[in-house]
């Protein structure tokens, strides 16, 4: 009977928590909804994601820069990159770019900054594996990214997939703690783990990373987008669009597992649910968009 007794003083004292704690939270909801009409409320919250997703990246890059040991790449000892990279950048109306290069652990390139104030990080590895043509097709897509301001709006969009998300997680937060309240006290009282309140609390959360999958899928399909519409215009701007088709193709090739001097062809194909979170299209779908474009201009089409 003591035992009993026990399980039920826990029960409610769990519960009496759980509950204030969901009341005090929702009243506090209401409170802030009922002081703020619904167009300044939505407004607060649209400044405020722009503002953060600004400030995310005008710092991110200089944060992001110096996280890479990135290491000025001078004219003296690439003359004939800046040229071309002077010529690309002229023709798509930009400042031309600062060029970094910098140990990526992979051969690489990433843009970052903006249409006006913008850089080039290349991998260290980059430079020897590429032809110059392959080079200058890599070069025009990352320049296709700052032309297009693509590294600020990426850092917006985040900012908005974190604020939806944390509107969901607060509008849910009174109801997960009641659901939770209730659940355990009908845990303790019953000496059962689980029970349909539980179950339903599960069912909440479950809902909520449904949310934010749902958010980040849409985000990642974006940068897909981005990333086919910077091959697109690399290849108008250089008219070569198999130069950029042989660089992506050599990239994936050494970016493959090395044993001793040999490199190991995996051949592995990706689930429809790593093709729906990946930032980039599979390689093959580039290489092959490229070569039908050049197949369209009557050019004799061989990619190695």
């Amino acid at each position: 009977m003591g035992r009993r007794t026990l399980a039920g003083l826990l029960a409610v004292a769990v519960l009496g928590g759980y509950l204030g704690a969901a009341y005090l939270l929702y009243r506090g909801l209401v409170a802030v909804l009922g002081a703020l009409d619904p167009p300044t409320l939505l407004g607060g919250l649209l400044v405020g994601t722009l503002l953060s997703g600004y400030l995310s990246y005008r710092f991110g890059t200089r944060g992001l820069l110096r996280s890479l040991d990135a290491r000025p790449l001078g004219r003296e000892r690439a003359p004939r990159l800046h040229r071309q990279i002077d010529a690309l950048s002229k023709a798509m109306d930009l400042d031309p770019p600062s060029v970094f290069v910098a140990s990526l652990g992979a051969p690489n390139a990433l843009a970052v900054g903006s249409s006006r104030r913008g850089a080039i990080v290349l991998d260290v590895g980059l430079l020897g594996l590429l032809s110059a043509d392959e080079l200058t097709g890599i070069v025009a897509h990352e320049l296709a990214h700052l032309e297009n301001d693509d590294g600020l709006v990426r850092s917006l969009v985040f900012a908005s997939v974190q604020t939806l998300l944390g509107v969901a997680l607060v509008l849910a937060a009174p109801f997960a703690l009641a659901l939770t309240g209730i659940g355990y006290g009908l845990a303790l009282l019953t000496g059962r783990r689980d029970n349909p309140v539980l179950r339903l609390r599960a069912a909440l959360g479950a809902g909520v990373g449904l949310v934010a999958l749902v958010l980040t899928a849409l985000a990642r399909a974006r940068s897909r987008r981005r990333e086919i519409a910077a091959d697109d215009r690399a290849a108008d701007v250089t008219g070569d669009p198999l130069a950029l088709a042989r660089a992506l193709r050599r990239i994936d090739r050494a970016s493959q597992p090395r044993v001793g001097p040999f490199r190991l062809p995996v051949v592995r194909e990706e689930s429809p649910l790593e093709r729906v979170f990946s930032t980039h299209p599979a390689t093959d779908e580039r290489v092959e968009r490229l070569a039908e474009r050049a197949r369209h201009t009557g050019q004799c089409v061989s990619i190695e």
